[in-house]
């Protein structure tokens, strides 16, 4: 009962409290584990999982090591090698430095700890059930250490309702170790899940080759080089160094992927890393980012460390400074490419200039002033066309107006269609598509066009979308969490068009894909697409019941839509038609505009005409 006095609560609450801030899921375990092990100077880790890490999840390290009277002051709050006093938390230079993480795991597992220094004779081993020390003796062992913790919140059985299923999970814990494994490329990392070994990491000499037995060559090709660039600011003279990969721009494989940034070691980011990486590389349409594995280097007092429970922010002492020193050495790196774009290429004006637009011939004048907007749209739509003046700059020399095109009607000579007929006018130096219509000016954006129109298409079919055979099978391989989402939701995406089966470790074999799309976009671009689409809506089923098929729909159609080539008036003006046909013509899935609809009502107000 609440009766408003203050106490001070139970040493096993405070732990379960603390727990839930630390430990999320089996990957936050293994996190912090993987943590400890390489601030006790690891040069080999081994991650073992069992049902995701529910049933049981181990990491050995062949560190440092802890003495009998160490390893029993591990289980206290508070209890650290790390810091002193005050002045040490200006000055983190480790992983872990709170001594919250073994307490805190402890308190919601049945936990197991054995260790040994080399300068030992024997080492500890000691148990811990739900937050209780049951025994501590001496063992033998290697130099080093082991943790096993078996069955996660054994004791807080809500929190156990809210794990996923074992492969969502196993995926969590695969991003940790192949992080922790990026950002420490001189360290040996081994998984095994389930009794099946996942990877094997060999300590590598440079960071390249990490990256390459990680991801495959396939994802390292694809890859550039930033190199090691430092810079100093501030009156300490203070030095950033910046370097690692970044994606090759690449405009026909718009498609989100991971992006992985590591500060003095530290798997972390910050709203100035995502601003600069933002700033820095081409701009590409679309909802897209490259991948992108940074290494921030600075001295440990221009950076806090201490700002998120997990860890996973950090704030930057000069933000400024450490923004424009990214810039500088993507944009150096980029630079240094032959074909890389230049400086007006990557600048997007906000204000784009305005060309006159050619003259048209009036059509259907009786018709003009007496259209209402109502009458521009499908009857099973409600959805409202915005009247926004169309700013569009046209190629000065606009091809000669086509003839209009007339659009199907209904019996009762109502129109079924956006409007009656429409005809091309010219495609304006952006790509945007400008048509005259019945009852005004429309510009289109054909990206936006092309994943409505291939999103309908794809959700049309009710016995599967038909596919095409590729002459030669592709053979994609992925990061380790886009692999296991692929996994997760490989009967669906079968049957969106794709026949692609497993095919090794995180690599999937392609023999079809959708008709729809064809071979323009590469699958690899299509697969990480739909991992990340999946990972952003959490792997879990939101509304209707389609909505994983309307994810991966729109997935694929966001993909083709921005690998497209540019538009002909031939072509143009068939994306036109087709987009006539779709039930939504006016949104893309994502919900954004596609088309700018300008009446001639609305004309002829700005004009003071008549």
């Amino acid at each position: 009962m609440r009766d408003g006095h203050v106490r001070v609560l139970p040493i096993v609450v405070a732990n379960k409290i603390a727990a839930g801030e630390v430990v999320e899921r089996p990957a936050s375990v293994v996190k912090e584990l993987v943590e400890n092990a390489i601030d006790a100077g690891a040069k080999s880790i081994k991650v073992v999982i069992s049902q995701g890490g529910r049933k049981l999840a181990s990491v050995l390290d062949d560190g440092c090591g802890m003495t009998r009277d160490d390893a029993v002051l591990s289980l206290e709050r508070q209890a650290t090698s790390k810091i002193l006093d005050v002045e040490d938390i200006e000055m983190i230079d480790t992983l872990g430095f709170r001594g919250e993480a073994i307490p805190s795991i402890a308190s919601v597992s049945r936990f197991s700890l054995t260790t040994r220094r080399r300068d030992s004779d024997e080492g500890t081993f000691l148990q811990v059930n739900a937050g209780t020390l049951a025994e501590v003796r001496a063992a033998g062992c290697p130099p080093g250490t082991l943790v096993e913790v078996r069955d996660l919140f054994c004791n807080v059985p809500a929190r156990r309702k809210f794990l996923r299923s074992y492969a969502t999970e196993e995926s969590h814990v695969r991003s940790v170790v192949a992080v922790h494994a990026l950002a420490h490329p001189s360290i040996g990392f081994t998984l095994v899940s389930d009794d099946r070994e996942v990877f094997r990491l060999a300590p590598a000499s440079a960071p390249a080759d990490r990256v390459r037995d990680l991801f495959g060559s396939e994802f390292f090709d694809r890859m550039l080089p930033i190199p090691k660039c430092e810079s100093s600011y501030g009156a300490a003279k203070a030095t950033i160094s910046i370097s690692g990969f970044i994606e090759i721009p690449n405009l026909s494989t718009p498609t989100r992927r991971e992006q992985f940034v590591f500060v003095n070691g530290r798997p972390a980011t910050s709203p100035s890393i995502a601003y600069a990486l933002k700033e820095a590389y081409p701009r590409r349409p679309g909802d897209v980012r490259p991948a992108t594995i940074l290494f921030i280097e600075l001295p440990p007092n221009q950076v806090d460390v201490n700002v998120h429970p997990t860890k996973r922010e950090v704030r930057f002492r000069d933000n400024t400074a450490v923004k424009l020193a990214i810039c500088d050495a993507i944009e150096r790196a980029l630079t240094a490419r032959s074909d890389a774009p230049s400086e007006t290429q990557r600048s997007v004006s906000a204000v784009a200039p305005v060309a006159a637009v050619a003259p048209v011939a009036p059509a259907a004048p009786d018709t003009r002033q007496q259209t209402s907007l109502g009458s521009l749209r499908p009857a099973a739509s409600a959805q409202p066309v915005p009247h926004v003046a169309p700013v569009a700059y046209v190629s000065p020399t606009p091809a000669a107006i086509q003839p209009e095109i007339r659009l199907e009607v209904s019996s009762d000579g109502t129109t079924t269609k956006p409007w009656r007929w429409f005809r091309f006018l010219a495609q304006s130096e952006s790509g945007y598509v400008i048509v005259e219509t019945d009852a005004g000016i429309v510009t289109i954006n054909p990206i936006a066009a092309r994943e409505r129109i291939t999103y309908e298409k794809l959700l049309a079919s009710t016995s599967g979308t038909p596919s095409q055979t590729l002459l030669i099978p592709d053979v994609v391989r992925l990061t380790p969490v886009e692999a296991a989402r692929i996994g997760d939701c490989l009967p669906l995406i079968r049957e969106m068009g794709f026949q692609l089966e497993p095919f090794g470790r995180d690599t999937f074999k392609i023999d079809a894909v959708p008709q729809t799309i064809g071979t323009s976009v590469q699958p690899s671009a299509i697969l990480s697409t739909i991992a990340h689409d999946i990972s952003e809506c959490g792997g879990q089923r939101r509304g209707g019941a389609r909505w994983r098929e309307e994810l991966v729909a729109k997935s694929i159609a966001r993909t083709f839509a921005g690998a497209s080539a540019k538009l002909d008036e031939a072509s143009a003006t068939r994306l036109v038609e087709e987009l006539c046909s779709c039930r939504m013509p006016y949104v893309c899935p994502r919900g954004k505009p596609v088309m700018i609809f300008t009446s001639y009502r609305e004309l002829d107000r700005r004009f003071d005409k008549g």
